[in-house]
């Protein structure tokens, strides 16, 4: 059976199982469709929850970060982890407490006003929109590959797959088919790192292997990784980076943008009661860590396998690299993967000094210039986009064939149950909180989920259409969505819960506040609306003010939101006792009901 049919066979398999439990578990009210009935057992949403959380970022994207950036990028990891810890702890339980089905439905009625909750429904359209562009940026990567088409039809085949089972299923649909997606994508993640590692250093378990000795080379894997670099003007994998302040903000920004994510909070809604919402946190914890521990062994390994497939006589190298850097692969005896990822325009070869073989090295090092004149290399041949890395990784170690197509069908349901989250945040935001509780209170049930279908579809398309042309790789788009999140909604939720004098007009300033500040400083460096050649600087260090990224800003524009808030309420009257007596209420998490509609 050739590759293709294989890839087929497992893509087409989970596509069946996830299209078959969304007709299974169909919604047939609005209860259904935005919290699954309220009756989803503690493990089974924990796993849900992890699927949900876990996109095509951390599955396909974050590994290649790390491969190509190391110890520097290692922030993905830190923030993303540490954010669901703040989530779990100091949120899900109160907006538990709290009982409503959406973020925006607990800002409308925490902060007594109409206003604040259309303020929220932006805020959580614009950072769960440029959310979606990264999964389907992710998603687009793993089809074109594995189904063997263009990656712009592979973002369009995936749209079409979400619609099939997002649209129709609601949340109930989604949850379940979330529990599938993560069985799915567990199991393709870890079984090539058991085979990797075991190729690599003889230790199964990928997260030991990495800390372990290279078998080829006799070298500790990781001082094996470094020495490589080195003698190609790359870095040490694990130096330590310049700019500290970034590293510290972008870290920040990701943990408070993984807390304000609306898609994740709204999973702690559908189970029964306050208990339950914790231990779900908890289960899904454990369901993350199972990938979060793997994943920095899985991208050392990669970027190894990767420099020694171009280079296969610097393998077994101790000491002398440079006749292995003499005979580097030549082009036309290069290995299949490579053949079949350059049909997908994600690798790219240039032969600059038409030697016939593929150079690879940091010809953006003015100190490596000299060595790489005397080898006659006259600049890099290889591109190789981040994001197929962890895809390619079982094709560049040599596995079987099944090995393949499980991580194709991983990579997918990775991409697929993270949009589908967001697709729902999305809209339930505009048919419950924008449409029902501001504009057509009367709206029966069956128009609200009518209307919810449709924003859905609207977003897909719209995520789609800027999904063909994203502002970064999956995990540095995925990065803005948690900056914009957590630049206006976290803000919003923490002070709803934790302080009685916060009231409606500090809230709406701060959240507008942090939005635009966020925006303004994304859209000079990355474009407006993410459209490319609209920026206004370069996104380049040399441009950053203080040397503050446009990924790590969410960070100071939460900082923003909360100062502003807090002045605009100190200078303003207090808010309600009613209002007063409720925030009481909701900071003892326990004996809460079922998820209200109002």
């Amino acid at each position: 059976m050739s590759q293709f049919a294989i890839n087929l066979l497992f893509v087409g398999a989970s596509f069946a199982l996830y299209v078959g439990i969304a007709i299974w578990a169909r919604a047939g009210s609005t209860k259904d469709f935005y919290v699954a009935g309220g009756g989803v057992h503690p493990i089974t949403n924990g796993m849900a929850t992890a699927a949900d959380w876990m996109s095509a970022a951390s599955f396909i994207s974050m590994a290649g970060l790390l491969a190509s950036g190391g110890y520097a990028n290692s922030s993905f990891l830190m923030g993303w982890t540490g954010g669901y810890v703040i989530l779990a702890m100091l949120l899900a339980p109160y907006l538990r407490k709290f009982g409503k089905f959406t973020v925006p439905d607990f800002i409308g009625d925490r902060f007594y006003s109409t206003p604040a909750r259309i303020v929220a429904v932006v805020c959580l359209v614009v950072a769960s929109v440029t959310y979606v562009i990264g999964q389907m940026t992710g998603a687009g990567v793993a089809f074109s590959r594995f189904l063997e088409v263009s990656n712009t039809w592979g973002i369009w085949i995936a749209a079409f797959i979400v619609f099939l089972y997002a649209v129709f299923g609601g949340m109930k649909g989604i949850t379940y088919t979330q529990v599938a997606q993560y069985i799915v994508l567990i199991i393709a993640y870890t079984i090539p790192a058991v085979f990797i590692a075991l190729q690599l250093t003889g230790n199964p378990i990928p997260m030991f292997g990495m800390f372990s000795t290279h078998t080829e080379s006799g070298l500790p894997l990781l001082e094996k990784l470094n020495s490589v670099l080195n003698e190609l003007g790359f870095r040490d994998y694990t130096a330590d980076v310049d700019n500290k302040l970034n590293m510290v903000l972008f870290t920040l920004s990701l943990m408070v943008g993984t807390a304000g994510l609306p898609h994740v909070i709204i999973r702690f809604f559908t189970v029964p009661k306050v208990a339950d919402a914790r231990w779900s946190a908890g289960w899904a914890l454990v369901f993350i860590a199972l990938l979060y521990l793997t994943a920095p062994a899985v991208a050392s390994m990669a970027r190894l396998n990767l420099l020694t497939t171009v280079y296969p006589d610097a393998a077994g190298q101790v000491e002398n690299y440079e006749e292995a850097m003499d005979n580097a692969l030549v082009y036309e005896e290069r290995p299949e993967w490579i053949r079949t990822w350059e049909e997908t325009g994600l690798i790219e070869f240039n032969d600059l000094n038409s030697d016939g073989r593929i150079q690879v090295y940091n010809d953006a090092n003015p100190d490596f210039a000299d060595t790489a004149a005397e080898r006659g290399w006259e600049g890099n041949e290889l591109e190789v986009n981040n994001d197929i890395l962890v895809l390619a990784n079982p094709e560049i170690a040599n596995l079987p064939g099944w090995v393949i197509g499980l991580i194709a069908a991983g990579g997918i349901a990775a991409a697929l149950s993270t949009a589908a989250g967001l697709l729902l945040a999305i809209s339930s935001a505009i048919s419950h909180d924008l449409i029902k509780n501001t504009i057509n209170p009367n709206i029966t049930e069956k128009g609200e989920m009518l209307a919810a279908r449709i924003s859905m579809a609207g977003a897909i398309l719209l995520a789609t259409y800027l999904g063909l042309n994203p502002p970064g790789f999956a995990a540095q788009t995925v990065a803005l969505a948690f900056g914009i999140a957590g630049a206006s909604l976290f803000p919003a939720l923490m002070m709803g819960i934790f302080s009685k004098r916060v009231n409606s007009k500090g809230a709406v300033s701060g959240m507008l506040a942090g939005l635009v500040a966020t925006l303004l400083y994304i859209f000079t460096y990355l474009g407006w609306l993410f459209i490319p050649g609209t920026n206004m600087l370069p996104n380049t260090p040399d441009n950053w003010i203080l040397g503050i990224s446009p990924l790590s800003f969410g960070a100071v524009g939460a900082m923003i939101n909360f100062a502003v808030a807090f002045a605009v309420s100190n200078a303003t009257e207090e808010p309600p006792q009613e209002i007063q007596d409720l925030v009481e209420s909701v900071r003892y998490p326990k004996g809460a009901g079922g998820a209200i509609d109002h």
